[in-house]
Order: structure tokens, then sequence, then C-alpha cells
């Protein structure tokens, strides 16, 4: 008769850990993943940017020594506002939970914190990433722009960035291989391109789409999600070198396991 279930060591603490995992294996880094709630088309979830933000950081949290916080599910989506079931919150409370989470890591003992953004329009994410400088927690912003493009080339996305705007081929691959469940039918015919976006911010995205898709979704696949993931892990060791240098971590990342919206803005680093 078998002995009762023991789930094996993870490489950092995770959300269902208890007090006594977090003081034998502390960690060093935390990252927070920070999604949205808004609409995703008529295919993907209203969720969409929380369960991506929450992949990237579970993968990596699965490749690398890191504390997993749980998401921050509601941010900036203002300019989804259009469609039923967008919910934003300002990017001044955005700052302010970031700010506040980071200060209580710090007095715990933890003073690096990496936010993995799955939503494009955190643009106020750059500067909580600015503002930290001098704070006593030495953060970062990821995945970058150059992240991006590297996971996408290695998952062979057709779509150009700028063109795989919204509910596109990145963001449909990485729902098709993480919950596929959660996608509905449609995105095989709801393919919609509108490069000219110069005024997104005033006017609002549906002033350049009906259906709130900007991509080509047509082109997504499971495969593609998985690969997107993967290279994303592969970049985060650069980021993770930049909290906890390995010469005085002690940690060598594992090889990284088959590891989100839209291009988030560049990394930033700063102490």
């Amino acid at each position: 008769m078998s002995g009762p279930h023991v789930r094996p060591p993870e490489p950092g603490l995770l959300p269902w850990d208890t007090t006594a995992d977090a003081g034998s294996r502390r960690a060093d880094v935390a990252v927070l993943p920070i999604g949205s709630f808004e609409q995703h088309g008529p295919y993907l979830p209203l969720l969409t940017d929380t369960v991506i933000a929450c992949a990237i950081a579970r993968e990596v949290a699965a490749a690398y020594p890191v504390l997993r916080l749980p998401p921050v599910t509601i941010s900036c989506s203002h300019e989804h506002a259009a469609w039923p079931g967008t919910v934003s919150i300002s990017a001044t409370t955005l700052h302010a939970v970031v700010r506040d989470i980071a200060e209580s890591l710090r007095r715990s003992g933890i003073g690096n914190l990496i936010l993995i953004n799955g939503h494009g329009g955190n643009y106020v994410l750059r500067n909580v990433v600015q503002e930290s400088a001098g704070s006593g927690t030495r953060m970062a912003l990821f995945p970058g722009s150059a992240d991006w493009s590297a996971a996408r080339d290695r998952a062979g996305v057709r779509t150009p960035s700028h063109s795989d705007m919204h509910a596109g081929e990145v963001e449909t691959s990485i729902l098709l291989h993480e919950q596929p469940e959660l996608v509905r039918p449609g995105h095989m015919t709801s393919d919609f391109l509108a490069d000219d976006r110069e005024h997104l911010l005033t006017l609002g995205l549906r002033a350049y789409t009906e259906t709130g898709v900007v991509g080509r979704p047509s082109l997504a696949s499971a495969e593609k999600g998985k690969e997107l993931l993967a290279g994303l892990v592969d970049s985060f060791a650069g980021c993770f070198s930049l909290m906890v240098p390995a010469e005085s971590s002690g940690a060598c990342p594992a090889e990284p396991a088959a590891a989100a919206d839209s291009p988030a803005p560049a990394r930033q680093v700063t102490r």
C-alpha cells in the first residue's frame, strides 16, 4: 500500500506553500503576474491576459528559485471600455498596489521583484520600476519587447508584432496551449488587421475594430503557444541574473521547461 502523496520540492516558493516552507526555502526574488479583465473578442475570455501572465510566471518558477505571487487580475484597460465585461482600475491605483506589494516583500526580507506583465496597456508599470530606484527594492519588468521578439521567432509566429495587437496569433496560441477549453469557436474566422492606430489612447480600440480583435488568430496553434512560453523562460535568465547574480545566489537555474498579450513595454531594471 503506497504512502501519502508528497509533492516534490520546487525550485522556489509557490502560492500553496506554507509559512514553514517559506522559512526553510527562502526566495530572494518574487515574481508578480499582472493581467487584466477586458474583452478579447468573441472567442477568448476576459481574463486572457491574466492566464498568460500566470502561465509565464508558472514556467519561470519551475526553472528559477523565485516566489510566485498570486496575480493582479484587474488593471488599466480603459481603451477596451466600449465592450461589455471590461473592468479597469486607474494607473494611480495599479501603481500603488504594486508599490505596496514591493514594500511588504521588502519588510519580509525579499528585496527583488519582477513584474510579469500580461497586458500591453499597463504603461504605468514602467514608471513603477523607474521610481523604485533607491527604495530598497530592485525591480524589473518582464517580458520586454526583445524577449517577445525572440519568443515569436522561436515559435514561428507569422504576424508582425505591431499587427498582432489583441486576441491575435500570440495570445490565441498561448491560450490554446495553456487552457484550450477557454477558447471558444470563432478564432479561425476572426482575422482583422488595423495597423494604423495613431489615436488609440484618445479614441479607444473600438474606433479601429468592431469585434475587438486586431491580429490573425487563424494562424494560432497550441504548439506555437508552447514554444512562446519556452522562449520567454529562456529570456528570463538575463532578467534573473540582474536580480540575483549567480555568484551571490548560489542558484543554478534548471534546464528551462517548455515554458503573453501583445508585446509589453521594454524591460526596465533599476535599483
